[in-house]
């Protein structure tokens, strides 16, 4: 029996529902993995884990007791380093992006990981937050006949991709150029770990694309419509909450895909 621990950032926002949610979604894989979950707030901590959560809550917030707290380099290496499998969602997309706008420099500080350009509250302030039914195409049923039903997604202040940026060895330096953008540093991947092409694994045509009750189609092939989901190798990033729905689907998906992972390594 392989045994994985799983980490999720816990220094500020929803880190307890998605322990939650990743407790739930364990039980319902059909696997010998003994996951074990735990919270996240020091280096050592961290070197538990072999794959981490950054939930959703106030990116600038994260990343200053991050900073803080000594782990703001730690994680840079976690993520960019030594690349160890990990999904942000809401202000951990915001985190994990190598660019984002709507920032005065030096008011933000990111991880990195995902070569893309994020456009902090795309959506409007809190009074804007809204949820939406969406067909997620990477949910799809691994069985012929079952059902998938939409994934009720909640986005509060929520960012989305603006740019998907080209793989470079460095940092963005493009991205260094553009007024109120903050870049991550650069740091490079630990032996021929390539980081690959950034692939949209869902985006959103438009609130007003379906009707009340209706689920909202993702279409991740095509150029249009708000990103809400991407993935570059192992790092992950969503725009929305998942952790907030009771709805573990997207997390049962990502263990599964940390086995396939894990396994190969």
């Amino acid at each position: 029996m392989t045994t994985v621990t799983v980490g999720v950032l816990a220094l500020q926002g929803a880190f307890a529902e998605h322990i939650q949610l990743l407790r739930r979604a364990a039980l319902s894989l059909p696997s010998d993995t003994q996951w074990t979950f735990i919270e996240v707030r020091t280096a050592q901590e961290l070197d538990r884990c072999a794959a981490l959560i950054i939930p959703g809550g106030e990116s600038t917030t994260m990343a200053l007791v991050a900073a803080r707290s000594n782990l703001l380099e730690p994680l840079r290496s976690f993520v960019k380093v030594r690349r160890k499998p990990t999904w942000g969602t809401c202000a951990g997309l915001i985190l994990l992006a190598e660019s984002a706008n709507r920032t005065k420099r030096g008011g933000q500080e990111l991880i990195g990981g995902l070569d893309v350009r994020v456009n902090r509250n795309h959506f409007g302030r809190q009074a804007e937050s809204f949820e939406d039914n969406l067909d997620l195409p990477f949910l799809a049923p691994s069985q012929e006949g079952s059902e998938n039903p939409p994934f009720k997604a909640i986005f509060i202040r929520a960012p989305v991709v603006e740019r998907i940026l080209p793989p470079v060895a460095g940092v963005q330096a493009d991205e260094e150029l553009r007024d109120d953008t903050v870049v991550a540093p650069s740091r490079t991947p630990e032996g021929d770990l390539a980081l690959g092409e950034v692939e949209i694994m869902a985006t959103l045509p438009g609130r007003s694309a379906a009707p009340p009750n209706k689920a909202a189609p993702t279409h991740p092939e095509d150029k249009v419509g708000d990103i809400i989901a991407v993935r570059q190798g192992n790092v992950f990033g969503t725009s929305f909450h998942p952790e907030l729905t009771g709805d573990c689907r997207i997390h049962a998906w990502w263990l599964r895909e940390l086995e396939t992972v894990l396994g190969r390594t």
